[in-house]
């Protein structure tokens, strides 16, 4: 489940339009329990593959790699109204028909998902939730990595970017210990340095003019043979 606002400051004229009038075309309407979905159906054409970002913030990361991908099919997760305002609005000016916007909670998503249907998942920068009481609330979690596990084709990618150092070591930690992922890292520069690939957000930005540093993690589905069925 995606914590945190559904709501911030109140959206200008032209983005409460883009609310209104886009959004309805390219939404995924809220799914019942149990309900099941095939990606493929929510584009036109046939997408190639289908990429899913979970938390897209202000959907500078997703529109990037949408419109530099247009025979895939994107969905992107995010109950922010405002940063989905900011997404719709790249929709629109750069004629983005292969978007997917889903506002409700993102394990109910991935849940629903037909198994081995996604071949890259984007987890950057979730709220951390620095608290110790608070860390049932991160988004990496057992619960969820079994759904990603789930969800994710063999040889898929799951990529996660955090600047806070404990959500690291905790995002180290629980991958790797859910057995379905391995760590594609093999010297300290794939992990310290954001792939070419992989534009930086405005989150990032931030984090790097208040002096923290941002570690990028790739993680390849396992093939259930290899690790027991996981």
């Amino acid at each position: 489940m995606l914590y945190g606002r559904r709501s911030g400051r109140r959206l200008r004229a032209g983005r409460r339009a883009l609310v209104e009038n886009l959004l309805p075309g390219v939404e995924i309407a809220t799914l019942d329990a149990g309900a099941k979905i095939d990606p493929h159906t929510l584009f036109p054409g046939s997408p190639r593959d289908i990429w899913l970002e979970i938390g897209f913030g202000a959907g500078e990361h997703l529109a990037w790699q949408a419109a530099r991908h247009p025979d895939m099919g994107f969905i992107g997760c995010e109950p922010f109204i405002n940063g989905v305002a900011r997404l719709l609005k790249a929709i629109e000016a750069d004629g983005l028909d292969n978007i997917r916007i889903f506002r409700d909670d993102a394990g109910v998503l991935l849940a629903a998902l037909p198994a081995r249907s996604i071949r890259r998942v984007f987890v950057l920068f979730s709220d951390p939730w620095p608290k110790t009481r608070h860390h049932k609330r991160r988004f990496i979690s057992p619960a969820n990595l079994a759904l990603l596990a789930q969800a994710l084709d063999s040889g898929a990618e799951l990529r996660v970017a955090t600047d806070d150092p404990g959500y690291q070591a905790w995002i180290m930690e629980h991958v790797l210990a859910s057995g379905a992922f391995e760590w594609l890292a093999r010297r300290p520069g794939d992990w310290r340095t954001r792939p070419a690939d992989w534009p930086a957000t405005r989150y990032e930005e931030k984090a790097v003019k208040a002096g923290r540093r941002a570690v990028f993690f790739r993680f390849r589905r396992l093939p259930p043979a290899a690790n027991g069925g996981v």
